[in-house]
């Protein structure tokens, strides 16, 4: 958790109210220090003493996430054992932890198989020297160079997720490898996520559409006259900010809608683009498409599929998100065009789709 992500992967279409709408009103607000990305957290609210109360218990709740699952730094001198805690010590003995941490990490094991093992929590060792290698080339592009496969290739010996032991009765954690590393960035939003929505169903505000990055929480449809949220997939390498360069629109609510790309966290070797979103197969990052969207009611669920999908080839990722209940998704590919299953057509603009009640 380095990087500030700007601009959001998921653009939310803003509109205001329509002329003569009654109340309740429509609020807003955007936090930068949670997750490295921007949240921005839209909602219809009886009052703005309403929206402010439910703003800052979803703020407090996303803040309070982001040092659970950070893998970077420590927050013990507040009490606070996380992912980076975990790999610190987990390898020496039983380490106890947050539930909230705890039924994350036990919900990425329970869910690995469905990932058809795309999608690794235990592949941090991996992932951290692609990191490292990323920020030197950040840093420094003329001397960007992409990792040794050797160090890969044994990086990837200590990526067992049978290795995590998790005691839900003790709600402890333990590496069964002493070389060992967790990181859990390809959930972590998506399960914070999904977590401040659940929240929000035990508060006065089910109106609402949460963008954090590249994952989207539709709550109730908005309350100024539209069936539902509009929610803008953005356009590899366009500006996020910008109506314009919006790849395609869809119309829902009450689901979450999750993007993995290319064109976020990225760098550059002799001309060649290397993404964050690593192939435990290959060990290289993912280039099958620009970006995955994946549609389905969990936003931690959505985010692990949306990271498998885009780590397989179109035909197996279809076949993969076909294969799944209540699961769409959207594929946009590096010459531009897009496929998209079934299902999302009747909520997608290019296919007719309009945001009016009938």
């Amino acid at each position: 958790m380095k990087r500030l992500i700007i601009p959001v992967i998921l653009i939310i279409l803003l509109s205001f109210a329509f002329p003569g709408a009654a109340q309740p009103q429509r609020y807003s607000d955007t936090y930068t220090d949670s997750f490295d990305t921007v949240i921005t957290f839209i909602a219809f609210a009886d009052s703005p003493e309403v929206f402010a109360k439910t703003n800052a218990q979803v703020h407090s709740l996303y803040q309070h996430l982001h040092k659970l699952y950070d893998r970077y730094n420590s927050y013990e001198d507040e009490g606070i054992i996380n992912v980076y805690t975990l790999n610190e010590k987990a390898a020496r003995e039983p380490v106890k932890v947050d539930p909230l941490l705890f039924t994350l990490l036990r919900f990425a094991q329970d869910h690995y198989s469905d990932t058809n093992g795309q999608t690794n929590i235990a592949m941090g060792k991996l992932l951290g020297i692609w990191h490292d290698y990323r920020e030197a080339g950040l840093a420094d592009p003329a001397k960007a160079q992409v990792p040794p496969m050797e160090a890969l290739q044994a990086a990837a010996e200590h990526c067992d997720i049978d290795r995590l032991i998790l005691d839900s009765e003790n709600m402890t954690v333990f590496f069964d490898d002493p070389e060992m590393q967790l990181d859990v960035g390809a959930v972590a939003k998506g399960y914070a996520t999904e977590l401040v929505a659940k929240m929000l169903e035990n508060t006065d505000v089910r109106s609402y559409i949460i963008s954090a990055g590249g994952n989207v929480r539709l709550g109730n449809a908005p309350l100024d006259g539209r069936p539902n949220w509009g929610v803008g997939v953005q356009a590899p390498d366009g500006d996020a900010f910008s109506h314009s360069e919006i790849a395609e629109t869809l119309y829902l609510s009450d689901c979450s809608v999750v993007t993995s790309g290319d064109y976020q966290r990225f760098y550059e070797v002799d001309g060649i683009r290397y993404s964050h979103l690593i192939d435990p197969d290959t060990l290289m990052p993912g280039s099958y498409f620009r970006s995955v969207t994946v549609i389905t009611a969990d936003s931690g669920y959505a985010d692990l599929l949306s990271t498998a999908a885009f780590l397989m080839p179109y035909e197996d990722s279809r076949a993969f998100i076909e294969n799944l209940p209540d699961v769409e998704a959207l594929w946009l590919f590096e010459d531009g065009s897009e496929e998209m299953t079934d299902g999302i057509r009747s909520a997608a603009k290019s296919a007719g789709a309009i945001n009016k009640r009938k």
